[in-house]
């Protein structure tokens, strides 16, 4: 008896050039609906890897690597995040895809909330993993997030110590080793990246208030992982409060990459998402 075979959706990649020289790498898998994921600081295009063969049956699936974050390029040596809406832009107007859900991760949020701002016709939905992208929590005075930041540096002093990638946790290192360093190695093909300047780009954009995350008119999602020292939690479900369309799901015992870390669960609450907003078969791709 012969295994029955199973057709797998196709992949294409391609390169985008922009008009400052930069050139964005993408990938292409499935057809369907839109979905573009947008990576995190510590990630590019293959951080999606188990969430691309989940949906690529159903959906049209775009990974890209942001400007500079390899292999996609851009000319100086750290990129400029206020260029990322722009590029999520013309990546779609280059794949001639009118609408999308954005499903971004953490750095990925900026370019999320941004085009989300700039062009919310382009979007038919906004997944937030771990990020509140441009919108600030600070100005809340949420006595839960003063006590995520005392103890913050703390565990993330203790996490490197062990050891642990900060941008997962320990019950993630502890329980699935081998993916534990599977992301740290994804984490260092920017070994070159200067990631510093990135990050403190990508801080100094986060100074949008509520009335910003009350523009924002698409359905959207925010995940976050209750253990998490990144992005506070309180500060994830304080921010979406301000947001009209917003659903929240907190994850226990997991840290700043709920879509790495917990594959499985974040696979469901997408697909829930998804058929919640009727973004799937017979939408407009």
């Amino acid at each position: 008896m012969t295994a029955a075979t199973t057709t797998r959706p196709a992949t294409r990649a391609g390169r985008l050039s922009r008009p400052d020289g930069a050139s964005l790498y993408y990938e292409v898998t499935g057809v369907g609906p839109a979905l573009l994921f947008a990576h995190g600081l510590g990630g590019n295009h293959l951080s999606w890897w188990q969430q691309i063969p989940h949906f690529a049956n159903d959906f049209t699936c775009i990974s890209f690597s942001h400007r500079g974050f390899a292999p996609s390029t851009c000319p100086s040596d750290a990129p400029d995040p206020h260029d990322y809406a722009d590029d999520a832009i013309a990546l779609l107007d280059h794949l001639e895809i009118e609408q999308a859900v954005f499903v971004c991760q953490s750095m990925g949020g900026w370019t999320g909330v941004e085009t989300a701002l700039a062009h919310p016709r382009r979007l038919a939905g906004l997944v937030l993993a771990s990020t509140t992208g441009s919108l600030s929590f600070d100005g809340f005075d949420d006595p839960e997030i003063a006590q995520w930041r005392e103890r913050g540096s703390q565990i993330r002093t203790q996490l490197v110590k062990e050891g642990v990638h900060p941008a997962t946790g320990a019950v993630f290192a502890g329980e699935s080793s081998s993916l534990h360093h599977l992301y740290a190695m994804i984490d260092r093909l920017n070994l070159d990246l200067d990631k510093e300047t990135v990050r403190e780009r990508i801080w100094t954009m986060r100074c949008r208030g509520p009335e910003d995350a009350a523009r924002i008119t698409c359905p959207t999602l925010l995940l976050t992982g209750e253990d998490d020292i990144v992005i506070a939690p309180p500060g994830v479900r304080a921010v979406a409060h301000h947001i009209p369309d917003a659903r929240v799901h907190s994850i226990p015992a997991t840290g700043h990459s709920v879509y790495f870390e917990r594959a499985g669960l974040f696979n469901a609450l997408l697909a829930g998402f998804l058929a919640e907003i009727g973004w799937g078969s017979g939408a407009n791709p």
